[in-house]
């Protein structure tokens, strides 16, 4: 375990064994570090906040700080902050921990890699593997699925879901929900294209690509609301796929809604009546 002598730890911090503390930085005495995690020079961690296994967060980057939040009161604690193993934290990037009245916790898991500026709010949930590009910045009480690409200066409103395996375009302002296997893009984000180049990239058959594209067309290239829509799928052969169950299921348990196709496409596909999509969109 090495801790340059400029470092400031405060008594009560808990350190895994073979931890790297560079020059200047600060940690708490709420924090644990877990094994073989390096900070380099500059990085603060406060708050009650956990960090894995395997961890490297690089200068300047700022974490379990206190939660930008009106609602919180001058020396009222600020809440969790638990973050898994082999996390790659780059310079810049700010995640704050929870709050009480947003339940408590921000979770960020595994093999995640947040790249220079990003921001995860307060009470936010990351799953394993996914990327923030830099200057992507997701709001408190967001939802970022396994294996989502968020990309550069990306903006996730509060509340809003990123699905598994989408990609969000740079630039985006996502202030619905992203469905699953998905790519979404502009302001405010559309749904353009079914991510098949994720999908192999994670190992799915050709089989489950092709019934992702088919839910697609029907759920999202259609005539009729969005809940008869979810009906049809429902009853056919392929709702027994544990793959359209996942997109399914996640349309539905929407609050905020999810990114529709932009303007146009979908009452152009409606009005062919076929289950093949708009040439303009690559799926």
């Amino acid at each position: 375990m090495g801790i340059h002598p400029s470092a400031i730890v405060a008594p009560g911090a808990q350190l895994g064994e073979g931890i790297e503390i560079g020059p200047y930085c600060t940690v708490g005495p709420q924090v644990k570090l877990g094994a073989r995690t390096r900070l380099h020079g500059h990085v603060v961690v406060d708050g009650d906040t956990w960090i894995g296994d395997d961890c490297e967060l690089f200068p300047f980057s700022v974490v379990g700080c206190y939660p930008q939040d009106k609602k919180l009161k001058a020396g009222e604690p600020g809440g969790k902050l638990r973050i898994g193993s082999n996390n790659r934290i780059r310079e810049h990037v700010t995640i704050h921990g929870g709050t009480a009245f947003g339940g408590g916790t921000t979770t960020i898991g595994d093999h995640n890699m947040l790249l220079v500026g990003a921001h995860i709010g307060h009470d936010a949930s990351v799953g394993n593997h996914v990327v923030f590009t830099n200057g992507a910045m997701t709001a408190g009480h967001t939802v970022i699925g396994d294996r989502a690409i968020l990309g550069a200066m990306v903006g996730i409103h509060q509340f809003a879901r990123i699905g598994k395996l989408a990609m969000v375009g740079a630039g985006a302002m996502v202030s619905h929900d992203a469905p699953p296997f998905s790519i979404v893009q502009g302001d405010r984000a559309k749904l353009v294209a079914v991510n098949l180049v994720g999908l192999h990239r994670n190992g799915y058959t050709a089989e489950q690509k092709a019934l992702v594209k088919r839910v697609f067309r029907l759920l999202f290239w259609r005539a009729g609301t969005l809940h008869q829509r979810l009906e049809f799928i429902r009853h056919s052969a392929m709702h027994r796929d544990p793959v359209c169950r996942e997109i399914l299921d996640f349309v539905a348990d929407s609050k905020r809604g999810v990114c529709t196709p932009r303007s146009g496409r979908q009452q152009q596909q409606a009005q062919r009546g076929s289950d093949e999509p708009d040439t303009s969109i690559t799926v």
